[in-house]
């Protein structure tokens, strides 16, 4: 993959992983499950640090 398109991935992953946090904070405050959400932060991270890895090849 370019640098480019790395660095666009990276960018888009970072976007929705600050959305999904304002949602479990959103969700926490009203008394609801934020699991899954917290399982696709997981997801998010793993693959954030998968791009990375191949930004440094």
């Amino acid at each position: 993959m370019e640098k480019e398109k790395i660095n666009q991935k990276i960018s888009e992953l970072k976007m929705e992983y600050i959305r999904i946090q304002g949602d479990i904070e959103k969700l926490e405050s009203t008394g609801h499950s934020i699991t899954k959400l917290e399982e696709k932060l997981q997801e998010i991270e793993a693959e954030l640090k998968a791009q990375y890895a191949h930004l440094n090849e």
